[in-house]
């Protein structure tokens, strides 16, 4: 039997981008993949991440922010920050294959009213989605990647 591979998201807050990310790529790996996100100083899941997630059909209801220390001594195969901050602080990984970087702007940082803030997170949502889908089809490869296309797979 084939143990999964393992991908790490983290984040600073383990709010936002990293929840997002964690989403998507569990939703295109179609349970291929073991996947999981962590931040430095987690603070709980952003309701408008949930929200707008929903909009497109991920469920992160039940997602929980966790602290980037109970997986530093774990094994993963990518540990993936998907902000500037968490590249900076991020520990070292031992047991990581790899380590990538793939920035995006922080929707929780506007001060803009909540309907624009909604905006803002589902521009986010959708270049997350976008690179998602990328990484997952790179991994995966070819003849694996999600049959459906970047709105879904046939899991």
């Amino acid at each position: 039997m084939q143990v999964p591979r393992r991908f790490l998201v983290l984040c600073t807050a383990n709010r936002c981008r990293s929840q997002m990310a964690e989403g998507w790529l569990r939703h295109f790996s179609c349970g291929r993949f073991e996947i999981f996100s962590a931040g430095i100083d987690p603070t709980g899941v952003h309701p408008l991440a949930v929200q707008v997630m929903a909009e497109r059909g991920v469920d992160l209801s039940g997602y929980t922010s966790n602290r980037i220390e109970q997986f530093v001594d774990q094994p993963f195969d990518v540990v993936i920050t998907v902000c500037d901050q968490a590249q900076e602080a991020c520990p070292i990984f031992p047991l990581a294959h790899r380590v990538i970087h793939r920035a995006f702007e922080d929707p929780d940082q506007s001060t803009l009213a909540v309907q624009e803030r909604a905006a803002v997170f589902r521009r986010i949502r959708d270049e997350i989605h976008d690179w998602a889908f990328r990484f997952v089809e790179v991994e995966i490869g070819p003849k694996g990647a999600p049959v459906h296309g970047p709105h879904g797979c046939a899991c």
